[in-house]
């Protein structure tokens, strides 16, 4: 039976679930669109994403693909979008469905990942914000942050930047095109744009900026950290529940099919 793939990108509030792949069934993103696809169509794909976000991590724009088989009619993506959501719990939509061609690949074709993490910083958290920004109640530097950003632009050795897990790190090498810090009023946006992040690599930039900020950590330590990873350490990890994964984005040669 003949396969159509689709690429989907997806948001979530990741508050309730253990990220994208879970170790318990059922707790996971992925498994809950496993689910809905099993109850669909009778069958359940492989569905890989561009990225997997850790428990508590929020989505706007994660990318994945899929392939449904078929006889006859081949579904458009928004047939495939509207039925998927109907059978998702609300904390997880498909914000847009559409054909793929054939080679493309949600993880690999991916040329450069956004994540942004908010933080309120001042001495009350609305708590509209609580399961979405970080409360930093201090005052904080936005000056010296900005400058400590400024040294973790360009092509790095991140290890002081991410955390242990099974295995050995081979390659901590990344890119890191923008670093930008944004303020609203008390929230304060932190903007990471690269080609790919290392394991909580993200929340542990945010977390030795906010230290940055907080005087604990001078801004002319991080090329240090980067120069030498194994002698100076990063900041702190800041929580998962900040953390937005935005975008993702690919080539030109990797546009839909359409439909």
């Amino acid at each position: 039976m003949p396969l159509q793939k689709y690429k989907l990108t997806i948001a979530y509030d990741g508050t309730d679930y253990e990220g994208w792949q879970a170790r318990r069934a059922g707790r996971g993103i992925r498994h809950e669109i496993e689910k809905a696809c099993e109850n669909l169509f009778g069958t359940v794909p492989e569905i890989v994403s561009s990225s997997r976000t850790d428990a508590g991590v929020h989505a706007v724009g994660l990318v994945a693909h899929l392939s449904l088989s078929h006889e006859g009619t081949v579904m458009s993506g928004m047939q495939v979008q509207l039925a998927l959501n109907a059978k998702l719990p609300p904390q997880i939509r498909i914000m847009r469905a559409s054909r793929a061609k054939e080679n493309f690949h949600a993880r690999f074709d991916a040329v450069k990942k956004e994540y942004r993490y908010q933080l309120c910083n001042d001495a009350v958290m609305p708590p509209l914000l609580r399961q979405q920004a970080w409360h930093v109640p201090r005052p904080l530097d936005i000056t010296a942050m900005r400058k400590a950003a400024a040294c973790l632009i360009g092509r790095h050795d991140f290890r002081a930047f991410t955390a242990k897990r099974k295995g050995e790190l081979l390659d901590s090498t990344r890119t890191l095109h923008e670093c930008r810090i944004t303020r609203r009023g008390s929230l304060i946006i932190v903007q990471v744009i690269g080609e790919g992040f290392l394991y909580k690599m993200c929340r542990r930039i945010v977390g030795t900026l906010v230290q940055v900020g907080e005087g604990k950590i001078a801004p002319t330590q991080i090329p240090a950290m980067l120069s030498d990873p194994a002698q100076f350490s990063s900041g702190m990890v800041a929580p998962a529940h900040g953390l937005i994964l935005w975008k993702v984005s690919y080539t030109e040669r990797h546009h839909n099919r359409g439909g």
